[in-house]
């Protein structure tokens, strides 16, 4: 097979974006018959460094046809498989999008960025482009297309980055990736990295176009190909022009799998001994981040405690399996230092104990029955820890963690020991902490100020009282305590970027009434009979 990929001149100067156009196409127009596949980089419609939104959705305007009829009247005329990257307008916006254009000149398929860019995520009034990226928070499995007995997978340029992708890649048992990119900022010499290493661990070829920055420059370009061996077998560094080289793409690398090991590929090999467990948080079961999940939202407050005893991993697991976006939870600390759920700082009221939680050890707690006051089949329920509990759901849901030794003014808050663990589990951007506490606010911001804070109620009637401490304090939310709030402090919150939880709501009449009025999280006890209640009215809207 004959593989050709198309590196265009890019400039950084928008003005010069008619320039840059003009010599893709002519750079097309040198194709020819010999030729099986050929590639062109990414934003084949955009080639130059236009800025905002504006400019970008304008390019495309102006470009993409005349690039996608040019690039499917090349596939006919060369009887070749193409494969160029432009915007794809949706109803939410333009989607950046690798077109597969088959030997007649049909557009056979369209891979979605898995991965966008920062850049292309963030709003015009940030400096984005804002583009499309909705798809990109659903899970999903490799795109793949099979053409002419081949398979295909694709990577776009930031994809390039995430290796935790590419053992997914290799699953699907691929020949060829197609891999339409800019990285403007990769050196020649990381590039000869990054690519091979793909390649070895994939078991496939890859065909990579982009653009050149100029003949003396030592970044971007590099279209090349390259071997499942990770074999650079053409490296155009900055050299402005076509590259074309020979591949069979059925010619697989397979090494001894260990010494004395029997022939596999790569990626095999790796397979048996992978321990998943010990790396970050990835598949289909992680809810996007806090960030990025849509409000408004139903936080199943000490997990679905109308079916479970209050703060187990009973109540918490209902709650996840019922497709609840947030769970929250209470944390105490035993008298040997060991993080441990419960809502109450003693014992009576949910265990068959007695006393203070922190005046116990945690062996001591374990001795305890902390299920049977809930109902005879709950019997012989343990206390769960923070710990467990992150092992069990870390990236799983949403995490609202009210810090009760934070509220009590504990001698130790446990911050550093807290914030390891949120770490530990690799969990950062899947919980924020709640407490009334506004000194242990301003410490935990300044050692962790990645994590987010929620300004909890402190006994002020006033309604804009837990709204001022917030603005005061640069909070991320607050949780307005009934009746303590009215659509005033609520309308000052989101006035000052600030969203609003509501503890709590049991009944569906009031759950309701919190939404109409603004509220971005309403908490509930009785998780299932609100969800039911608001789904169609508010929740489904998302």
């Amino acid at each position: 097979m004959k593989v050709c990929v198309i590196q265009p001149h890019y400039s950084f100067d928008e003005k010069d974006l008619k320039q840059c156009f003009d010599g893709l196409i002519a750079l097309l127009d040198q194709c020819d018959e010999s030729m099986d596949l050929i590639v062109l980089p990414e934003y084949s419609d955009a080639l130059a460094d236009v800025k905002g939104k504006d400019g970008f959705y304008s390019a495309v305007k102006q470009y993409n046809a005349i690039l996608l009829q040019k690039a499917s009247e090349t596939a006919k005329r060369c009887h070749s498989l193409v494969f160029v990257n432009a915007g794809y307008e949706t109803e939410n916006g333009i989607r950046n999008t690798t077109h597969a254009i088959d030997r007649e000149g049909n557009i056979i398929g369209r891979y979605f960025k898995a991965h966008p860019a920062p850049s292309e995520v963030k709003t015009d009034a940030e400096g984005g482009h804002e583009l499309d990226v909705k798809y990109s928070y659903d899970a999903s499995s490799p795109y793949i297309l099979e053409i002419e007995g081949l398979r295909f997978a694709f990577l776009t340029c930031y994809d390039f980055y995430f290796y935790e992708n590419f053992a997914k890649i290799a699953r699907e048992n691929i020949d060829i990736i197609i891999g339409c990119s800019l990285q403007r900022t990769d050196t020649h010499k990381a590039l000869s990295i990054i690519n091979p290493f793909l390649c070895y661990n994939t078991n496939a070829y890859l065909i990579r176009s982009s653009v050149s920055l100029g003949l003396d420059s030592g970044v971007c370009g590099c279209s090349m190909v390259v071997s499942p061996k990770g074999e650079m077998l053409l490296n155009m560094e900055s050299r402005v022009g076509l590259g074309v080289c020979e591949i069979d793409p059925k010619n697989k690398y397979y090494k001894p799998a260990g010494h004395l090991g029997k022939l596999k590929s790569h990626y095999e090999y790796i397979e048996e001994g992978r321990r998943p467990w010990l790396y970050r948080n990835g598949g289909a079961s992680v809810v996007p981040f806090d960030d990025v999940m849509k409000y408004p939202r139903l936080c199943a407050h000490r997990g679905f405690n109308s079916v479970a005893p209050e703060n187990s991993m009973p109540a918490f697991g209902a709650a996840v399996a019922l497709g609840s976006e947030e769970i929250e939870f209470d944390l105490w600390s035993t008298k040997d230092g060991v993080l441990v759920s419960c809502h109450d700082s003693t014992l009576d009221r949910v265990s068959n104990g007695s006393g203070k939680i922190y005046q116990h050890t945690y062996e001591e707690l374990q001795t305890l029955d902390f299920g049977i006051k809930h109902g005879e089949k709950f019997k012989g329920l343990k206390i769960p820890t923070f710990e467990a509990i992150l092992q069990k759901f870390a990236g799983r849901v949403i995490m609202n963690i009210h810090v009760k030794i934070w509220d009590s003014n504990f001698e130790n808050p446990m911050i550093e020991e807290i914030v390891a663990l949120i770490r530990k589990y690799d969990c950062e951007k899947h919980i924020y902490f709640m407490t009334v506490n506004d000194e242990i606010i301003k410490r935990v911001m300044e050692y962790a100020p990645d994590l987010r804070i929620c300004v909890g109620w402190n006994g002020n009637k006033d309604p804009m009282s837990i709204v001022d401490r917030a603005i005061a304090l640069g909070a991320y939310k607050v949780q307005l305590f009934k009746p303590y709030f009215n659509q005033e402090s609520i309308d000052k919150a989101h006035a000052n970027g600030i969203l609003c939880n509501v503890f709590w709501a049991d009944d569906p009449e009031e759950a309701k009434r919190y939404f109409e009025m603004g509220i971005d999280t309403v908490l509930t006890n009785d998780y299932l009979t609100i969800y039911n209640a608001v789904k169609d009215d508010f929740l489904r809207s998302k």
